[in-house]
């Protein structure tokens, strides 16, 4: 059994230091294929660390039309994300709104290429990247009915990639909520993963938890029986300094002003969240992925970048890897009229030392 034993020496440090430490493009352009090669068996501990340090490319493709929601992806961004020092990017993707609603429920081929370019851009300037199938609202609403879509989504996706190397992983869906509860998902995820691994029986898969993808979901989590599983969850805690002033939230606008201090108490309770996941991934044998975390523009930026550094800081020296959310958006670290990033929080996610 691979442990996480290596990380506890460094824990015990970072529990001592750590107030201390923190303290202190368009489809035109063209894109060569590699040429691919059978997949070899991988392992996930392993290919966690791949995933590394990474970024979510948020707001752009998981519109229903790319551009939509101000982002449109360019491959400049992959080269500044690279250049940065991080390792992957998390790409969402509603694929739901670019397939047939009813059966076979074909995705069009020009998305394909559009994501093919993503990927493959990604891959030109050495990211490792995770795709999956975003804002499914109709999903949650209805997942009896829209659960033999989803399978024939994946069974799509994971045709069209199932060449590509290990620098590709599949997360199965975002967020399960709604009438999607914990007791449907871990039977429809257990599907979803029968249905990737008839044509990439090696591809390293990401799983979520119900109730919108938290922690809190992790005991209600049933795994499928797979040896090349990476378990993924959301941290946006304290939500009310997380999420406030952000406009899709009722009654955010009170929580305005809400600061982040880097006290004792706000550290320990960082910590009381990761280790209770770390203790149940470790009973599991399975590695850990914080696939979103941030703090919205509206929440004073040393507040932001003090929370960022623990959260993140945090995870990495557990094991953790994570991806920030996200770019260039409402949570964004990434300035793209100025191209230039948002300094303090890049150094919270990449300190120097």
């Amino acid at each position: 059994m691979i442990s996480y034993t290596k990380y506890f020496i460094k824990s015990l440090i970072f529990v001592l230091c750590v107030g201390m430490i923190i303290s202190c493009s368009s489809t035109k352009d063209t894109i060569n294929e590699p040429e691919f090669q059978p997949l070899e068996d991988v392992e996930p501990f392993s290919q966690n660390e791949k995933l590394g340090r990474g970024i979510n490319l948020g707001n752009a493709l998981e519109a229903a039309i790319e551009g939509d929601w101000g982002v449109t992806l360019e491959e400049s961004y992959f080269k500044v994300i690279s250049d940065a020092g991080f390792n992957s990017v998390r790409i969402p993707i509603k694929w739901s709104a670019h397939a047939e609603v009813d059966s076979p429920f074909t995705i069009e081929e020009s998305f394909f290429a559009r994501i093919d370019w993503a990927i493959l851009t990604a891959f030109k300037y050495n990211l490792a990247v995770i795709i999956n199938i975003h804002h499914y609202e109709e999903m949650m609403l209805d997942p009896e009915t829209e659960k033999t879509r989803l399978f024939a989504l994946w069974q799509q996706i994971a045709d069209h990639y199932q060449k590509y190397s290990h620098d590709l992983f599949f997360e199965v869906l975002n967020e399960p909520n709604d009438q999607l509860t914990p007791t449907l998902w871990n039977g429809i995820l257990k599907e979803a993963v029968s249905v990737i691994r008839l044509t990439n029986p090696g591809r390293t898969i990401l799983i979520g938890t119900a109730n919108w993808g938290g922690l809190g979901g992790l005991n209600a989590l049933s795994l499928p029986a797979d040896d090349n599983i990476i378990v993924t969850y959301h941290y946006y805690n304290p939500f009310e300094f997380t999420h406030q002033g952000a406009e899709w939230v009722d009654g955010s606008e009170s929580n305005l002003g809400t600061k982040w201090s880097n006290t004792p108490q706000e550290r320990q309770a960082v910590i009381n969240d990761f280790d209770a996941a770390i203790e149940w991934a470790f009973q599991k044998n399975v590695p850990l992925n914080m696939g979103e975390f941030g703090a919205y523009w509206k929440a004073d930026n040393d507040s932001r970048a003090l929370w960022t550094a623990m959260t993140s800081q945090y995870a990495r020296l557990k094991g953790i890897s994570f991806h920030y959310w996200e770019f260039c958006s409402g949570f964004g670290i990434y300035d793209v009229t100025e191209s230039k990033f948002n300094e303090e929080l890049l150094n919270s996610l990449l300190p120097s030392n």
